[in-house]
């Protein structure tokens, strides 16, 4: 089996490149160990993110900190015997968080976030995934005055430097726009650009389905089976060998699994993650994803009902769930949107990948010809995706990228 272009990772970046890269006439094999859209991308908030115009830092503020020291808030949870091996990690991610970084990093960012609902709406329109998209925007939602008070200064500033759209509502219009939640916040920003996905991994199965039907090949494989030819790369499948001169790592969190393996130090890491299903309140759903500023966790209207998902855990890939930011957020959460019973027999769990300076790695391998990478989109994952994979399949072709790559290289660590 030949192609032109292996992607290793069905989930929305490998979608996402194998589609681009197709569209530019190359043969390309899709290769996964499991269905499209089944491991990270099954798992998020479902949000389009065009308004997250700067990267989530770590945090700086002596009383956040120690509140995250105490290991007791929603937003964040920690593993103590995690800590050690997270530790050099951390310690990246803090001093790349400071001011003048991050606004390096948001600046560097913002090619890729301004142009990823345009990127989307020509997948969706191909794909005929339209009834998934809901273009309702988010609402960020607080519970203390003085919180939202600092939001809404903070966001206007935001909203009228990028020429986003935004709403306050105060209490009162909050429930009068959102007539499912009962009174508990004092009130909420309406981000009115961002769109959200009622079924993430149905995109990704309609975007994979669009790859599939235009000539591409998917296959079962392990992509830790990756080697190199002389010259050339191929893979185990369950259908025989697939060979190509060109291979794209986008495996996500498990994209150590190849680059470690070639030689290549990344500082990539896993942020844990959990989300539960449950039915909706009597009083109907929200419109759109909301979030809980203060407590971390998202609110969002899927198919499947309600989806709770959760902030952070700071945990190693294998250690078995612990499930305690998952309960947490449930008590707060459920006086304010009302919902019913669960509807998972257990809480899904799934990783973010991130790299401590808040940027991609997308490009190609230093060291090895024809190996290129697509991954740490941090929580962007489902964002970025398709912008992701127009930039990769601009360099792999030759094309003149619509951004400048330097700042996702893979040698900047």
């Amino acid at each position: 089996m030949d192609f032109d272009v292996i992607v290793l990772g069905a989930g929305i970046v490998g979608v996402s490149a194998a589609l681009h890269l197709q569209d530019r006439s190359r043969k390309v094999a899709l290769v996964d160990r499991g269905a499209p859209g089944e491991g990270t991308s099954f798992g998020n908030a479902g949000l389009i993110e065009r308004s997250s115009v700067e990267p989530y830092p770590f945090p700086r503020s002596p009383f956040t900190l120690m509140r995250y020291a105490l290991n007791r808030s929603t937003d964040l949870y920690w593993h103590s015997a995690s800590l050690p091996a997270f530790a050099p990690w951390l310690a990246r991610f803090w001093w790349e968080s400071a001011p003048m970084r991050h606004a390096a990093a948001s600046r560097d960012m913002l090619p890729l976030i301004e142009r990823c609902l345009v990127e989307h709406d020509a997948l969706i329109a191909r794909a005929g995934a339209g009834e998934l998209i809901r273009a309702n925007g988010w609402l960020e939602a607080f519970r203390t005055p003085a919180a939202f008070e600092r939001g809404v200064a903070e966001a206007g500033l935001t909203a009228r430097r990028h020429g986003l759209g935004i709403t306050p509502l105060d209490a009162a219009a909050l429930l009068a726009h959102e007539p499912s939640l009962a009174p508990g916040f004092c009130g909420a920003l309406h981000w009115l650009d961002p769109k959200s996905v009622v079924d993430p991994s149905a995109l990704v199965k309609a975007y994979a389905q669009l790859f599939v039907q235009n000539g591409g090949t998917l296959l079962t494989g392990d992509a830790a089976s990756l080697d190199a030819l002389s010259p050339g790369w191929q893979v185990n499948t369950q259908d025989g060998t697939a060979a190509a001169p060109a291979v794209v790592v986008a495996l996500g969190p498990w994209s150590d699994t190849v680059f470690v393996k070639f030689g290549y130090k990344i500082p990539l890491r896993e942020k844990r993650g959990y989300h539960m299903h449950y039915a909706p309140s009597a009083q109907g759903v929200p419109s759109a994803p909301i979030v809980d500023r203060e407590y971390g966790y998202v609110i969002a209207p899927m198919r499947r009902g309600l989806r709770l998902t959760t902030g952070v855990e700071i945990a190693r890939r294998g250690l078995p769930p612990t499930g305690v930011q998952l309960e947490r957020a449930e008590r707060i959460a459920r006086p304010v949107f009302g919902f019913g019973e669960r509807l998972d027999p257990q809480p899904w769990l799934g990783f973010r990948p991130c790299t401590p300076d808040m940027r991609p790695v997308i490009g190609p391998a230093p060291a090895h010809r024809g190996l290129w990478f697509s991954f740490g989109h941090n929580h962007h994952g489902l964002t970025l995706g398709p912008v992701s994979g127009r930039l990769l399949a601009e360099m792999m072709t030759g094309e003149t990228p619509f951004t400048d790559p330097a700042p996702y290289r893979a040698d900047r660590f």
